[in-house]
């Protein structure tokens, strides 16, 4: 059963809780990354996904999880990672804000 494409901040926060395995990408550009970023988030912008591919399917079986600021451009990384073969990547719904919002409302908004 495939998972679904997005997934919870708050789904997102447990998995790094838990330790699980994950690949956290961060999609946004480096000048958003330099505001607010997540520690454990691996900066690759949306334009350079495709030349990092080998890169982020060795990172399997570990979950693979995209964000950017509201969601939109890591929903694209995701379906783009799915219909490459990355089929467990998937999306955190919401991106950075909802993050600042639901997570950790230290983390600046912009």
């Amino acid at each position: 059963m495939a998972l679904p494409i997005e997934i919870s901040c708050s789904d997102v926060k447990a998995m790094l809780d838990a330790g699980e395995p994950l690949l956290l990408i961060d999609c946004r550009e480096p000048e958003e990354h330099a505001l607010v970023h997540l520690p454990a988030a691996k900066l690759i912008p949306l334009a350079q996904i495709p030349g990092q591919i080998e890169q982020i399917a060795a990172a399997l079986p570990a979950a693979v999880v995209i964000h950017c600021h509201h969601g939109m451009r890591s929903l694209q990384a995701a379906s783009w990672l799915r219909n490459h073969g990355v089929a467990n990547a998937q999306s955190m719904a919401g991106g950075i804000d909802d993050w600042s919002i639901e997570i950790d409302p230290s983390a600046p908004r912009y």
